[in-house]
């Protein structure tokens, strides 16, 4: 059974980006009479809200979008995330980090060949060569912290397995080889937040049976990551395609802040269903 989903972040109204990603889904699941999901990534507390979920649900019902109840929402389902991030901790394939933002620049700066990864510099593992005791020490002190997956020990786990190297299949392209190396040690989770967006989405994607993951292509490069992912809790691949994105008149990605675009502020300004689509069709 084909199963796929669109999973919004309730941090604002969805606009025209975000309905070309979801049309992209329903209208697939409709051809092949798969299952639709709705999933409600909503781990950031701080920036989304109840008003804009049910804004999310308003639009897409306008929309002729229907999907499958309940609901996946993340932030009910913290204790799936601290599993997941536990058995990765018992197999020593994570560490805390303690490092800023400010002091992480700060070091890759004064170092000049410091490797770059697809969205910047990679962290140098500042904090991979602290003790347990020093470790607790920060900790009881009252310091912020991340945990954070330690790639150079998941890869020799999985050469040891004769697991290495990974691919994943990208439906209008066949297979690619992953390169999580090219991220680095990435976060998995927070003091106060028990999973990233990585490894929320990955361990969702398998606990809801998701086969095929439509979705932009500014998300490609977290492929990489989460095949990674996959491997090390031996989690399902799915199959994969990464869309075009809708972009404004100057070509820049569409953003939540700009009203003009969002469905809401399109049936505000009298456009319908049908004048939507139309729209979407001549970008």
């Amino acid at each position: 059974m084909i199963v796929t989903r669109f999973a919004p972040s309730p941090t604002g109204r969805l606009h025209l980006g975000h309905v070309y990603s979801a049309l992209e889904v329903w209208n697939f699941t409709q051809d092949t009479g798969g299952r639709f999901l709705l999933r409600i990534e909503d781990i950031d507390q701080a920036r989304c809200r109840p008003e804009f979920e049910a804004g999310i649900c308003e639009d897409l019902k306008w929309l002729g979008i229907e999907w499958e109840t309940p609901v996946r929402r993340q932030s009910e389902h913290m204790d799936d995330y601290r599993e997941a991030l536990g058995r990765l901790d018992r197999m020593d394939l994570t560490y805390t980090c303690f490092c800023t933002r400010k002091e992480i620049a700060a070091e890759i700066a004064a170092c000049p060949s410091a490797p770059q990864g697809p969205v910047g510099p990679i962290y140098p593992g500042t904090c991979k060569a602290l003790s347990a005791d020093q470790q607790n020490h920060k900790i009881e002190s009252g310091q912020a912290f991340s945990i954070r997956l330690d790639f150079e020990a998941a890869q020799k786990r999985l050469l040891e397995q004769n697991r290495w190297p990974l691919h994943w299949e990208e439906e209008t392209t066949g297979a690619v080889e992953a390169r999580p190396q090219d991220h680095g040690d990435v976060v998995l989770a927070r003091k106060d937040t028990p999973s990233s967006y990585h490894l929320a989405v990955t361990l969702d994607d398998a606990l809801q049976g998701v086969s095929h993951v439509i979705r932009g292509q500014d998300l490609a490069d977290s492929t990489h990551i989460h095949r990674l992912l996959q491997a090390l809790l031996e989690l399902e691949t799915p199959l994969y395609r990464h869309h075009r994105l809708i972009t404004d008149g100057k070509g820049r990605r569409l953003a939540k802040r700009d009203q003009s675009l969002t469905i809401a502020g399109l049936r505000e300004a009298g456009q319908t269903r049908q004048d939507v689509l139309r729209r979407l069709a001549e970008i």
